[in-house]
């Protein structure tokens, strides 16, 4: 089953870049910083935060840097399913 949903793919990497972009400035890296201790390139950390595309290994090096990597897996936990009728707490006894 497909949930509805108002963002589209497009908006949830622009987000993802503002998130990185505003962490990396709190943190008082430049560009060229992040690209040492992430190792991706100056160029593909310009266009990741100017229009989101980014590869996922070179996502997660770069949020390496700014923030804690269990942040990035929690968003990865399932979601407890809660019984929905008095049959489902039931069946579930």
């Amino acid at each position: 089953m497909t949930l509805l949903s108002l963002l589209s793919a497009s908006d949830v990497q622009k987000r993802l870049a503002a998130s990185v972009r505003q962490k990396r400035k709190l943190m008082k890296y430049s560009r060229p910083a992040l690209s040492k201790c992430s190792t991706v390139q100056v160029a593909t950390i310009k266009k990741f935060e100017t229009t989101g595309q980014i590869s996922l290994r070179q996502f997660i090096l770069l949020w390496q840097c700014v923030d804690k990597l269990e942040n990035l897996v929690a968003l990865s936990k399932l979601e407890e399913v809660l019984p929905k009728t008095i049959d489902d707490v039931l069946k579930n006894d």
